[in-house]
This record gives structure tokens, sequence and C-alpha cells, in this order.
């Protein structure tokens, strides 16, 4: 099933526009100029930025949903994902390569400090860091891969750590071996955690243990090819009905997916063949932020494709999101 859309390709989410258009169904907004490889967006209530990377590149940028903004600033190697701190809104802790290193932004003057506090997967170098969250107590869960994603020569060289206060220098090891860490949420609850490796098509729900933090009972709450769904799944979030929402890597389309039941709800198409993730954002937490990419693709697939890269904002949903856990691990560098 492909839900229908009105579709803005207007650089900047324009309210006015939307307000005035008179559609029912929901909403289509390119936000942004086009990047190669956008992933991670993470939204901060605290100043209503959503924060995205552009992975190779090395770039950290920030959209103001207040006056539409964009900033950025450039680190040494592949960026991904950005977390926000709990202690201070202007610290971040990021995935670099394969280190797990806390960023200082003075978005004001545009500098920044780095400090690496750990580096994880020493038996495969290979690996990058991937997708990534905090959950409700300031854990943040990491995923690595092997940084071609050559899961048929290279497979099971990926994991999924999870750092808290006590072990930041030396992450611990949940899930080993992964192909292609990926998405991950957690329920309203907060008694379920659900999990994507992309090569197998499947997202898996494990019993959530919030006090200490620890998964159990695996079981797959929705299988992609029971749904003739020819895609991997990347980024994923989850709304406050607990219906996951999963970008389709190669599917070019957003799926809304109940676990519990293992149904496909809906599917929404997205101008880009290679949609990387979703979040939820906005000061009503109810537009999904979608990143976008263009890596890989022809000049011909650009032409046809060229919002690809982008990052955009799909709207009148129907629900909302649940607001994003911060990171508590350090108070400052």
């Amino acid at each position: 099933m492909f839900r229908h859309l009105v579709l803005i390709v207007a650089i900047g989410l324009n309210t006015e526009v939307h307000g005035s258009n008179n559609f029912d169904g929901p909403a289509l907004y390119q936000i942004t100029e086009p990047v190669t490889h956008a992933e991670c967006p993470s939204w901060d209530g605290r100043n209503n930025i959503l924060y995205y990377v552009d992975v190779h590149a090395g770039k950290m940028f920030s959209y103001d949903y207040t006056n539409k903004e964009i900033t950025s600033i450039t680190l040494e190697g592949a960026v991904s994902p950005v977390v926000q701190s709990k202690s201070d809104p202007d610290l971040f802790i990021v995935g670099l390569d394969r280190s797990i290193v806390a960023v200082k932004w003075n978005r004001e003057d545009g500098n920044y400090t780095s400090k690496t506090l750990a580096t994880v997967s020493d038996d495969h170098p290979d690996c990058n860091m991937n997708d990534g969250k905090a959950d409700k107590e300031g854990r943040i869960w990491y995923g690595t891969m092997d940084q071609d994603a050559d899961t048929v020569n290279h497979p099971n060289r990926g994991k999924l750590f999870r750092i808290t206060r006590d072990d930041v220098s030396t992450p611990e090891e949940i899930i080993s071996p992964v192909n292609v860490s990926n998405g991950m949420a957690w329920n309203k609850a907060n008694d379920k955690f659900y999990y994507i490796d992309s090569p197998t098509q499947q997202i898996a729900e494990y019993d959530y243990d919030n006090e200490n933090g620890e998964i159990s009972n695996r079981r797959v709450a929705f299988e992609l090819k029971d749904h003739d769904l020819n895609a991997s799944p990347d980024g994923m979030t989850i709304d406050v009905d607990d219906n996951l929402w999963v970008a389709l890597y190669g599917g070019g389309s957003v799926i809304k997916v109940n676990p519990t039941t293992g149904e496909l709800l809906d599917r929404f198409p997205i101008p880009a063949e290679s949609v990387t993730s979703v979040m939820w954002g906005g000061p009503d937490l109810d537009i999904l932020f979608v990143t976008t990419s263009r890596i890989g693709l022809s000049d011909d697939q650009i032409m046809k494709q060229p919002g690809a890269g982008s990052v955009f904002a799909l709207t009148k949903l129907g629900t909302s999101g649940l607001p994003v856990f911060e990171a508590d691990i350090i108070d400052n560098i």
C-alpha cells in the first residue's frame, strides 16, 4: 500500500502554505538542500532544533525549526550518530569512525571542542559507528557496521554496545555479532526494545529492563519479506500509539508497523530511493523528519530524484512521537 501525499518541494517548512492548502491527508515538505548521505536525525525539544549528519563528509548539521537556519561543523571522520546531552544542550555524544566522542558545539560562533571517550571493535578496525540513541536513564546504545556495508564478504563484523557513566571508556557489548546495526526504539511503557540489523530484513523485539538496561527474550516483531518489501530497514522511531515508523533504504518510503501484531499499517512514498532514518520533532512532536541519501546514485538517477540527500518533513499524520531521551554519561569536557 502507498499513501498518497501532497509533495511540497520547497526549502523550509512553510506552515502558512501548509495551513492554507486545505488538503486532509499527509503532506511532505523538503526542508533542506541535498547532501551526500543524510542520516541520524535527532530532535532537541529544548531549543526546537533538528540535528542530522552527512556521514562520510563528517558534517554535523543543526536545523532551527523557528527560523529555518541551518548551521554545521565538520569533524574529522565518518560521523554517525549524534545524541544530545542532558547536562548541556551544546554537548553531544557522537559516533566518529569507531570512536565515541564528546563534542561541545557553540552554534553562535561556530567553534567546537571534542574529546574521545572510547574506541571500540579493535578486532574489526574497518568498522564504523552507525546508528544509536540514548535510553530513558541516559545510557547510550551505539551500534557498528563494516564501513563498506559489505556483509557478503565481511559478515558479522558489527556489534551493539551500551555505554553508561560507569563504563564510558569500556562500552559493553550487548548484541554480537550483527551485520549492520541500525534503528532502535523503546515503547511507551519502556518495557520493550526494538532493534534492526538491516540485512536480516527484520525488526526484533526484546523485553527491556529499564533499571538495569538489559534486554532479553528476542522475537521477530515484523518480517519485511512477509509483506513483499524488498528493501533494507534502516533508521526507526516509535509513536505514542506504540507503532513503529521505519525508513526503507532502497525502498523509497517510510512504513508504519504494528509490532505487536506484525501488521503493515501504512506506507508513505519519499522522492528518494535511499531513505535512511526518521525522527519525530516539531513543538508538538507531530512532524516526522525523514533523512535520505544520494550516495551511489548515477547522474541519471539524481536527475530523476533531485531531492535525494535532503531532509524531508512528513506532516498531518494523525499521531505524534515520544520525547527524545538525552545522554547522561558525562557532564562536560
